[in-house]
């Protein structure tokens, strides 16, 4: 069965129509005619693979990736890389335009390290293989190198034999000198050759199940010539250059004398480069050990104008009992709970900087907050080139 591809939806899948439903098709573009295997079909709507191209478009470019055909680690690396920022932006327009009826100057922040620019990576071991999901399913496609990965993360792809495990998931995070965290998830009791291990990469620490069994479970993040403690678990952005254009946009728009609320600030990144710029800054972070960390962040930089406080950023969003000029936002993918909104709303901040990976959410609550707050700068930066992800930040002024 063949199929004219019309559009992309937004997971970066060609669209077109088969017996009279909306078919999805990975690894398709506009204008290509393509052969389809059916993989799944409801009532409404058909997903496909490409058996065949009839036809090919004159933008669709050769994969550097050997394993991009079956990988599911990325989505779009048949685009140029120009190409998939349009993609994203006209993507963004879409879903803003749809689900909040906002329409809006969007800039764009090339990424500059388009490959190679992930500092952390999950990687699956099955049956002794080891590598990403299949597209789609929980087949492993093995893999000893990565071209999203930062090279001292495929540097322990490729020693994943010295490991000695058959049945495990293994996250691996790699800082600014190279140096890796590898925390291993097994029910096995694996013997590790770490004198091995040691001796072809900067190995700070190893965790197992939870527990250190060697080195450190925390390494040191240099950005901005700022330090700070990463733990092995705590949630830290995977990519350094755009966190670090992150922070520049953060810095253009704080005042000086204004007092800030970071809401879900993890181990403190954005909280002590807003306090570098800023009068005082409170963080709120459910999480005990980035809070924790947090807190040596501060003491390591010798800023002493953040506070950090322990609790549910949404309930506790009204717990500061002074004026609150400027609130960040940056919630998981679910975006803002209604009472998170509302407490926000109730603190009648002069601005608030949200920042969101899911463009969705992010304009469901903005639906709601440009009520009271204009959008003064909407940015995309391209935190996961070659993938269908996006990273936004929006500027809001109060009306």
């Amino acid at each position: 069965m063949t199929v004219k591809i019309e559009k992309m939806d937004h997971r970066g899948r060609g669209i077109g129509y088969h017996d009279g439903k909306i078919t999805f098709v990975e690894n398709a573009l506009p204008d290509e005619e393509v052969e389809i295997s059916v993989v799944k079909e409801t009532a409404k709507y058909k997903e496909a693979a490409v058996v065949n191209f009839i036809s090919k478009s004159s933008t669709r470019t050769k994969s550097k990736c050997p394993y991009y055909e079956e990988c599911g680690g990325c989505h779009l690396r048949h685009m140029s890389y120009d190409d998939t920022l349009k993609f994203k932006k006209n993507k963004l327009i879409e879903i803003l335009s749809k689900y909040a009826g906002i329409e809006t100057e969007i800039e764009m922040i090339k990424n500059k390290n388009r490959d190679f620019y992930r500092n952390k990576v999950e990687i699956h071991i099955e049956n002794g293989k080891a590598g990403f999901y299949k597209k789609g399913s929980h087949e492993i496609v093995e893999t000893d190198r990565c071209l999203n990965v930062e090279e001292a993360i495929n540097t322990v792809m490729r020693s994943l034999d010295f490991f000695h495990l058959t049945e495990a998931n293994m996250t691996i995070k790699a800082n600014y000198n190279g140096e890796v965290i590898i925390d291993i998830k097994t029910e096995e009791t694996p013997e590790i050759e770490i004198e091995v291990l040691r001796n072809k990469m900067k190995l700070v620490g190893i965790i197992l199940n939870g527990q250190t069994i060697f080195g450190a479970d925390h390494y040191i993040e240099v950005l901005e010539g700022m330090l700070f403690k990463e733990t092995y678990n705590s949630f830290f952005q995977v990519n350094r250059y755009i966190n670090e254009q992150l922070f520049e946009i953060l810095k253009k728009h704080l005042r000086e004398d204004a007092t800030v609320l970071d809401l879900c600030c993890g181990v403190g990144t954005l909280s002590l480069i807003a306090a570098s710029k800023t009068k005082k800054v409170y963080g709120i972070e459910i999480v005990e050990n980035a809070i924790r960390d947090a807190i040596v962040n501060a003491r390591m930089n010798k800023i002493d104008n953040v506070e950090f406080m322990l609790g549910d950023a949404f309930k506790n969003a009204k717990m500061i009992s002074e004026d609150i000029d400027t609130v960040i936002i940056d919630p998981p993918r679910s975006g803002l709970s209604p009472e998170g909104l509302e407490n926000v709303l109730s603190l009648n901040p002069n601005s608030i900087i949200y920042i969101s990976c899911d463009p969705v959410t992010l304009s469901r609550d903005l639906k709601e907050l440009i009520k009271n707050y204009s959008i003064q700068k909407f940015y995309l930066l391209d935190m996961f080139s070659y993938t269908y992800h996006t990273e936004c930040v929006c500027i809001l002024n109060r009306r």
